[in-house]
């Protein structure tokens, strides 16, 4: 399989280093229900703002729920489309935007969710399993098929299963995407020190 470790400038643990996005999905291998567990236990505990755990996620099993897969592969763009066809299990993340104790607007809902998230994607790196998270979806239309509450915004759709080679790919755009470079900016072009846009010096 591909593997596309971070090109890091100082060392960093195993788990981030490996953690990628993927396309080419092993269609014939689908997610342990076991494996599940252990990913939504990891996401589970997650750090949230006064530890309210805005987060909530809709789970679609392909082989245990092929219609409702179909109806959360609808939302998506047609770009995704194009290879999300074998992935074996999607999810979709839903921020809260409202304090379950108190009623009050809850602005950190978004950020606690992406925490959440994170944490499942590293996991599953431990697991052997790979996660793509897109927002190439049409949120409002999710919202309407799954009857989401008004109080909650649909985040990301997130592919999760086995990763298969990238000669899988039936399109050449999508392949390209898959065997392309990782790269990220220098650390001093996003995290400052000081002052906004002075970049760190270490």
């Amino acid at each position: 399989m591909l593997e596309k470790k971070a090109s890091t400038s100082v060392p960093i643990h195993d788990l981030l280093a490996r953690r990628w996005s993927p396309r080419a999905f092993d269609a014939t291998k689908p997610v342990a229900r076991e494996q599940l567990k252990i990913l939504l236990e990891a996401g589970r505990w997650a750090p949230s703002c006064y530890g309210d755990e805005p987060w909530r996620y809709l789970v679609w099993d392909k082989s245990r729920d092929p219609e409702g897969w179909q109806k959360a592969f609808d939302c998506l763009s047609e770009g995704n489309q194009k290879w999300v066809k074998n992935v074996p299990l999607l999810m979709l993340s839903c921020a809260g935007s409202i304090f379950a104790n108190n009623g009050k607007p809850n602005r950190w809902g978004q950020h606690d969710t992406g925490a959440a998230s994170v944490s499942m994607a590293l996991q599953a790196v431990a697991l052997g399993l790979i996660v793509h998270q897109m927002g190439g979806f049409d949120a409002e239309k999710a919202r309407a098929a799954f009857n989401i509450p008004a109080e909650y915004t649909p985040m990301a759709m997130i592919a999760v299963g086995c990763q298969a080679a990238p000669d899988t790919l039936d399109d050449e755009e999508v392949k390209k995407k898959e065997l392309a470079p990782r790269a990220r900016k220098p650390v001093a072009g996003r995290f400052f020190e000081g002052a906004w846009g002075q970049g760190i010096q270490l």
